[in-house]
């Protein structure tokens, strides 16, 4: 399986390797072939756009974890959404947090999804099926 097009890379924003791992791990497991960048905070992230100025390919969705050091989740949504070119890739707010102020401030600043990351291995590779299959069959991009 293949997000709309393999050259387009999923940016996965994740400070907890356990976390991080088991994302990899779901969407390996779903056979996705697209290349998975990693940002390890939402500094991290926000380097990207640089990179992508410069003429690398931009993801085809960012899975984007809340809570993290030096520059949060929602801080990186909204630069994300508020930037004239790179505001329409969407954004997968994938988070331990299920506190309604999150999500709501989330979706006020542009998510495109919202998304509390189950426990079991099982679900997620559930979620990442899920994922793949909206992002790759269902979801119109431009």
């Amino acid at each position: 399986m293949v997000l709309n097009n393999v050259t387009h890379p999923i940016l996965i924003v994740e400070d907890n390797p356990l976390d991080l791992d088991l994302t990899i791990r779901a969407f390996k497991s779903q056979n996705i072939d697209n290349p998975l960048l990693v940002a390890r905070d939402g500094e991290e992230a926000l380097a990207y756009i640089g990179k992508w100025d410069k003429g690398e390919q931009k993801p085809v969705v960012i899975l984007l974890d809340l809570k993290m050091p030096k520059i949060g989740g929602l801080e990186v949504l909204d630069v994300l959404k508020k930037h004239p070119e790179y505001c329409t890739i969407p954004v997968v707010v994938l988070t331990t947090s299920s506190e309604s102020v999150d999500i709501k401030s989330a979706y006020q600043k542009g998510a495109n999804s919202y998304i509390v990351k189950p426990v079991e291995f099982g679900k997620f590779i559930a979620i990442a099926k899920e994922i793949d299959l909206y992002w790759r069959v269902i979801n119109k991009t431009i």
